[in-house]
């Protein structure tokens, strides 16, 4: 379970380019369960999954996973617990290795190194059988660059890697959106099968509105760093992207009716 207890980010505090990125979030995620956050940019989305990695450390609260408080945790240590996918299809690999190479490392994330295990037949032969699950004949290409693959192929993969020791937590990082729709698609398809597959708990980050209204059994939207709206169960599936667009709207009107009733005020009393 990932449990996440009143954190709050700000960056560069008590200068001009104050950003309080995060303000006391509270969030709670079961095993198992796939969240899906949206918002747009500047909403704090991306640096709730920094938080989570450990890429970053709150200035205050809690953030516990698989029963560890994780809050003062570094990425590498959170490795072992933590299985990511990043936007950017190149990122998460090592481009000059080959397939095979990525496998074997993505398969000792969080212990000691190496590639002199390798060796051994039936490690290669249990890893080509994982690959020939994507369904994208690479398992006959084990040996090639995996720099030399599409973005699709290499996005494909890196899911793959996240996931080959089941962690604890699966984070998805706009892992679609550097993809053309055709391998988007596919890439989706596979995040759907391996999650239930797997029961894998998944927080995934998406600004496509047909992403969220159809993956995952939970919905969160972030506005200015908080939690605005919260679907789950019978909400999150019956919600469409009509729906979705509707409440962002309704937050928009919400923020400027706040927004001018503080000038208000301000002008009355100041």
């Amino acid at each position: 379970m990932l449990n996440i207890k009143d954190i709050s980010k700000t960056f560069n505090p008590g200068t001009p380019d104050e950003v309080q990125a995060i303000k006391h979030v509270s969030l709670a995620v079961p095993d198992g369960a796939f969240v899906v956050v949206i918002g747009t940019n500047g909403s704090g989305k991306s640096t709730l999954q920094q938080l989570i990695a450990g890429a970053c450390v709150p200035d205050s609260g809690r953030i516990e996973l698989a029963g560890e408080d994780i809050t003062r945790w570094g990425e590498h240590r959170r490795a072992a617990l933590i299985g990511r996918v990043f936007q950017n299809p190149f990122s998460g690999t090592a481009p000059t290795l080959s397939i095979i190479e990525n496998m074997a490392l993505a398969a000792r994330r969080g212990q000691r190194r190496g590639l002199g295990w390798l060796l051994s037949g039936a490690v290669r032969r249990r890893l080509r059988d994982r690959v020939a699950e994507l369904g994208m004949g690479l398992e006959d290409r084990l040996d090639n660059a995996i720099g030399s693959l599409s973005g699709g192929q290499r996005q494909a993969l890196t899911l793959l890697m996240a996931v080959l020791q089941r962690p604890s937590l699966l984070l998805l990082d706009e892992h679609t959106a550097a993809l053309d729709p055709k391998a988007s698609d596919q890439v989706i398809r596979l995040t759907r099968d391996i999650v239930a597959r797997e029961k894998l708990t998944t927080v995934m980050v998406t600004h496509s509105m047909h992403q969220a209204a159809h993956l995952g059994d939970r919905l969160i939207m972030m506005v200015n760093g908080e939690i605005r709206q919260d679907l789950a169960d019978e909400r999150k599936r019956r919600v469409n992207v009509e729906d979705l667009l509707a409440l962002f709207e309704q937050v928009r009107r919400a923020d400027r009716l706040d927004a001018s009733a503080a000038e208000l005020l301000r002008s009355r009393y100041v």
